[in-house]
């Protein structure tokens, strides 16, 4: 699929990985709709870009908001082409804590945003998507969804978090299956360890320690990389239904 001839729309656009995401797509051609709910950000953002970016204040655990940022961005740009799912929290918890059991709210607050949003933008993005025409592949969509290596290798603490992102894992192959019938793709990356507003609120030791733990290149990914992963997707016609790690080969340990 051609950047330059495609509208996106990417959640969590306003910082870390979906800002990454924005400004690449805009900067080879697309149109793009931010989705966020830090909305000074993202007004900055598409105000630094131009006219072809534009943002709509959205929860992804929300039905209401996302059709209607779904339905802003074919009505701004003419259509919805490609969808990046970058949104995405963590609360580190352990399931049997000093001050008790793991708080089912806390559970729920992130199975709902990673897990619930993303599904939220599949299929209402999805659906809009089924409409358009197809191109000379027969595409008619992409829809990017954001792992992580946790879903593998969830250290103690991350019980919530690594379950919503196994589940991200585990729907990409029966939604690619399904929508293989529409011409639209569905793909899912996982990264490892990212310097994104997740991690940059860590002491600088903190982050040296988990940089060294990386095998090649032992650094903090950059969100430009995985904005370069998310272009190829949406290019390469035969990557569908699978999920890549961009992880610079680390394998989390337990703690």
């Amino acid at each position: 699929m051609d950047l330059k001839k495609s509208v996106a729309v990417v959640t969590g656009g306003a910082s870390g990985l979906g800002e990454a995401c924005v400004r690449l797509f805009a900067q080879q051609g697309a149109k793009v709709c931010i989705l966020d709910l830090a909305e000074d950000r993202g007004e900055k953002v598409a105000a630094e870009l131009g006219e072809n970016v534009q943002f709509v204040k959205t929860n992804v655990t929300d039905e209401k908001t996302v059709r209607h940022a779904v339905e802003e961005t074919v009505r701004v740009f003419g259509g919805l082409h490609i969808a990046v799912n970058c949104a995405g929290i963590g609360i580190p918890a352990k399931v049997l804590g000093k001050e008790g059991p793991l708080s089912m709210d806390d559970f729920e607050k992130v199975m709902k945003v990673n897990l619930l949003g993303t599904m939220n933008i599949i299929r209402l993005a999805g659906f809009t998507m089924q409409g358009n025409a197809p191109n000379e592949e027969g595409e008619r969509g992409v829809v990017i969804n954001t792992s992580s290596i946790a879903a593998w290798e969830g250290q103690v603490g991350q019980a919530s978090y690594t379950a919503s992102k196994a589940a991200i894992t585990g729907i990409t192959l029966p939604v690619a299956r399904e929508f293989a019938e529409y011409g639209i793709r569905v793909m899912t990356i996982a990264p490892g360890l990212f310097d994104t507003p997740m991690l940059r609120g860590l002491p600088d030791k903190v982050k040296e320690s988990l940089a060294r733990m990386v095998p090649f290149p032992s650094r903090l990914g950059r969100p430009v990389e995985y904005a370069m992963l998310a272009r190829h997707i949406v290019e390469n016609s035969m990557l569908n239904g699978t999920t890549i790690r961009l992880d610079a080969a680390i394998r989390m340990s337990a703690r």
